[in-house]
């Protein structure tokens, strides 16, 4: 019976001691994440001090970001930004998203020298917001281009009435929440959406114009909604040399002034824990857990949800899927 007890009592001592040391590993790990933290943004803050080349990434769909536009306006204000790079690697996005973006990046451009540089892809929204810049840069295979707007609807009718549905609204004028899913869309309907789609669409190629000093016809000629490479862009003078950021960075140091070797800064509007100071893999993998939790969990998800759900309103945006179902 004492043999029993004693095991027990042994068992027991070395469970308090194991969930000592897991608490206390714990304890350890939280504390290395959060002094990581503060190194990490201590050495961004650091670094946006002293004199620098500011990079502004826009990448994936553009929708309007007051974080963005906050940290645009205070990059504007920092005595210590001398140029600044647009990185763009975008198939666009909303029109709202992009006119916001472009106007924030006009008005930085009257207080800093703006440069941009479209990486994989620049199209549509993410075209609009190159075209902010005094100067654009691309790769010779670069995408590019497709400048228009859209409206896209969707109708179920036939699978209403496949699973016997009807729908039915009383409205207070015939156009309104027209277009509607269950039904076809009416002329009048139609047409109002064509308006709608126009007068972007105007707006959108007389910034073209305006941005590119292209002669109007020929920037509505252009605005056919069609792609081009860097190099077609380059031809079509809707980019201005062919290259990557050493290009983007050479501009700003022959042309507008700003001191050669001087350090590029991303700026962000949070700070990226994958740049946390630890050597195992399993750190690392708890650290962006921790950060993705905390920061932005659904940035991580960006180009999971299904097209339509993301966006609304006018839409202009390149969209490779559907020009790869058309070939099919």
């Amino acid at each position: 019976m004492s043999v029993d007890i004693d095991a027990l009592v042994d068992r027991r001592r070395l469970r308090r001691k194991v969930t000592f040391w897991r608490v206390a590993t714990f304890i350890v790990i939280a504390a290395v994440l959060v002094g990581g933290l503060l190194y990490v943004s201590g050495v961004a803050e650091f670094s946006k001090r002293k004199a620098h080349i500011a990079r502004i990434a826009v990448e994936g769909v553009i929708i309007e970001d007051r974080k963005t536009l906050k940290m645009i306006e205070k990059i504007g204000k920092s005595e210590a930004v001398k140029g600044v790079v647009v990185s763009i690697n975008s198939p666009g996005g909303s029109t709202t998203g992009g006119e916001a973006l472009y106007q924030a990046l006009r008005e930085l451009a009257e207080k800093k020298p703006v440069v941009a540089e479209i990486r994989t892809i620049g199209t549509s929204a993410g075209y609009m917001v190159a075209i902010a810049a005094d100067h654009i840069v691309a790769r010779y295979n670069t995408i590019t281009g497709s400048i228009g707007v859209l409206f896209q609807f969707g109708n179920v009718q036939k699978l209403l009435e496949t699973v016997g549905i009807e729908m039915d609204a009383v409205k207070s004028a015939p156009l309104k929440a027209e277009p509607d899913f269950y039904s076809p869309a009416t002329p009048e309907a139609r047409a109002m959406l064509e308006t709608l789609v126009m007068d972007s669409y105007d707006w959108f190629v007389g910034l073209v114009a305006e941005r590119r000093k292209l002669a109007p016809a020929k920037a509505r000629d252009l605005a056919n909604g069609r792609i081009l490479t860097g190099h077609e862009a380059l031809g079509e003078k809707l980019i201005d040399a062919i290259g990557g950021e050493d290009k983007a960075i050479a501009w700003l140091e022959t042309e507008k002034g700003v001191a050669e070797d001087l350090p590029v800064v991303t700026w962000t509007t949070r700070e990226n824990l994958e740049e946390l100071p630890f050597s195992s893999r399993v750190s690392r993998e708890f650290g962006k857990g921790i950060g993705s939790a905390l920061l932005n969990p659904i940035n991580d998800a960006k180009g999971l949800i299904p097209r339509g759900l993301t966006l609304d309103g006018l839409v202009s945006v390149w969209q490779a899927s559907d020009a790869a179902d058309n070939k099919r």
